[in-house]
């Protein structure tokens, strides 16, 4: 190629052959540059290869490149790094594989035109040796994301698919990749390798910030991974090799951490498996995997109207009903009351829809429990017909004897007869007429508090979730949340306890109480200890840093236990005061809260009596066990 430019060092150089203004003479000087670099052996190949990154990166839908052999191009990069080990140690070749696949990926991102042309061009093959780890971590991530790509589009998934061993090696990286970016980079900081740390930081950080992207690429390993093997998902024939019990098992727990907080991950792969009847009988069948979506409907996750799908689906399945009907219905039943979940409008009435069909066709399918549950159910919601032809006074007068039995229930809270006030509230809610929403939300979230002093956990969690349901807008009850957050914590469930707890806090500032106006951007010291608690329970690398030590660096360990000495407790309601939305509900509960604050602060004084709770719940003084 002529040397386009007398200043530049490089013959061909890929920037003088941009600069060229003859729209002729660029095009052939490209469709030769492409031809001809992975023949070359020069110093400074890596620039125009990054050159081309950012220019695929900024124009991913731009032709022009493709037509001109791109692909080719890239393809055979790879190839090169793969099988000449010296090119590939020379001068800063390493850096080539991982941006040809990057490249490949950002190409075919949005285009399935560019990906026909990709494929044509023999991309997969290279991109599969990098998916089996034949290089590193940092290329798998960046194959698996352009291979996902071409995944995606019906013309080009037989040729992915067609590599039988793709779906095996992206499930197989979905289940370790947190574990290889763990003990291959992030565990000893002394053993990084350099170019890793110049791709996740471009030059500009150091440890702290390497760190920080290494556990996002990991996510996103991970997530791309998963998303992978989603395309698969929507192939039965795919289906058997997908649901294997071990990868059921872990996939829920799948879920992208709060640095990939805008994936899926593995609940948006379960409720693609769960759409598909083939998938739901091996889904059904796994313990694990129908506790944990329970758990994620039961949640403030994003992506709980994915996992409320996946019940409904395995509910209505005739082939499936039957092993799933003891946990599921009532986890329906709690949400129920639910209007809209993101674009889901009448929720509740589809899970209503869906729980009555049930009861009528599946009557020997069912256990006398949930039946009976069930029942209760149903002649409530014929109770909420039958009040919108209640004259209004007499509504008036279900309400105030609604209010009367609660206040008797507060009196109870207060003295410490916690049953007895548990029993009040049950009462209150069958008094309570069914439309005063706010009413009931008090109710349900005062009984969730009595449950949670019993330490009856899932009795908590679903009352709460009950209050979160009814309560507009949806999932925004701060004291409700706390209290979830709490019970979930007992269980051991961290996500779903911090979750809880971030939105909580997300609540308690955001609110318009005045007597806060002082306070506003104060996070409430027992939320930030219990949020604190949970990001260390449920952090990515947690697993992987358990099995293979803490983080190795100079001046300590990066990942271990904390201590955290304070006492077991509930949240005092003289914390939060009225830093929730509760000032557009009546005067009485108020009144209700100021109760349960005083018996808080009297069970605080008890410091052996906290003791004891905490070692019935399995704390101790160290956070981490």
């Amino acid at each position: 190629m002529d040397k386009l430019s007398s200043d530049c060092p490089y013959p061909g150089c890929f920037f003088c052959v941009m600069k060229e203004g003859n729209p002729n003479k660029r095009r052939t000087s490209l469709l030769k540059f492409f031809r001809e670099l992975p023949s070359q052996d020069d110093d400074g190949q890596v620039l125009p290869i990054s050159g081309l990154w950012n220019t695929a990166m900024a124009h991913p839908n731009d032709p022009e490149f493709i037509e001109l052999g791109i692909f080719e191009c890239m393809a055979a990069l790879i190839w090169k790094g793969l099988k000449n080990r010296r090119w590939l140690s020379h001068d800063q070749n390493v850096y080539i594989p991982y941006y040809a696949a990057h490249i490949i990926g950002s190409y075919t991102m949005n285009m399935e035109e560019f990906a026909q042309m990709a494929v044509h061009a023999g991309v997969i093959p290279p991109l599969v040796e990098l998916l089996r780890g034949r290089l590193t971590w940092v290329e798998q991530r960046v194959a698996v994301r352009a291979l996902g790509h071409l995944a995606t589009y019906a013309s080009t998934f037989p040729a992915v698919s067609s590599h039988g061993e793709i779906l095996e090696l992206s499930m197989q990286l979905a289940m370790s990749s947190l574990e290889i970016v763990y003990t291959d980079f992030y565990q000893y900081v002394d053993r990084r390798l350099s170019y890793h740390c110049d791709l996740l930081t471009r030059g500009m950080g150091g440890v702290e910030m390497e760190s920080r992207k290494a556990e996002e690429w990991a996510s996103q390993l991970q997530c791309w991974s998963l998303q992978l093997i989603n395309c698969f998902a929507f192939k039965p024939e795919f289906i058997p090799t997908i649901c294997k019990q071990e990868f059921l098992i872990k996939l829920p727990g799948m879920w992208g951490g709060l640095v990939n907080e805008n994936s899926p991950a593995g609940i948006g792969l379960l409720r693609t498996i769960c759409h598909l009847k083939a998938g739901r009988g091996p889904v059904a069948s796994c313990t694990s995997a129908i506790d944990s979506l329970c758990n994620i409907a039961r949640s403030s996750d994003d992506w709980q109207y994915m996992a409320i799908d996946c019940l409904l689906w395995l509910l209505q399945d005739p082939a499936t009903c039957h092993k799933v009907n003891e946990k599921v219905v009532p986890t329906l039943m709690d949400l129920v009351e639910i209007t809209t979940l993101g674009d889901w409008k009448k929720l509740g009435d589809s899970i209503m829809d869906t729980l009555e069909e049930l009861i009528e066709s599946s009557q020997n399918l069912i256990s006398s429990g949930v039946k009976e549950e069930l029942e209760e159910l149903i002649s409530s919601r014929k109770r909420l017909k039958w009040e919108k032809t209640m004259p209004k006074e007499d509504l008036h007068i279900k309400h105030a004897a609604a209010l009367v039995v609660k206040l008797e229930g507060n009196s109870l809270f207060s003295s410490g007869d916690i049953v007895g006030a548990a029993s009040k509230y049950s009462e209150a809610l069958a008094l309570c007429p069914m439309r005063s929403k706010k009413e009931r939300v008090v109710l349900y979230s005062n009984r969730a508090q009595c449950h949670l002093l019993l330490q009856q956990s899932l009795a908590a969690i679903s009352d709460a979730t009950r209050a979160l349901s009814l309560h507009n807008p949806i999932n925004r009850h701060a004291r409700s949340l706390w209290r979830r957050a709490q019970a979930y914590d007992i269980l051991g469930l961290a996500k779903e306890s911090l979750l809880d707890a971030i939105m909580f806090i997300n609540e308690f500032s955001q609110s318009n109480d005045p007597d806060l106006s002082l306070r506003q951007n104060k996070v409430p010291v027992y939320a930030e200890r219990l949020v604190k608690k949970q990001m260390r329970a449920a952090w990515l690398f947690r697993e992987a840093a358990v099995k293979h030590g803490g983080v190795q660096c100079e001046g300590g360990d990066g990942y271990g236990e904390q201590s955290d000495d304070s006492e077991w407790e509930t949240a005092s309601e003289s914390e939060i005061g009225k830093g929730d939305d509760q000032h557009d509900d009546d005067e009485d509960e108020e009144e209700e809260e100021e109760d349960v604050e005083d018996f808080e602060r009297k069970a605080r004084r008890s410091k052996s009596s906290n003791k004891d709770m905490r070692r019935r719940h399995g704390y101790n003084s160290r956070e981490e066990s």
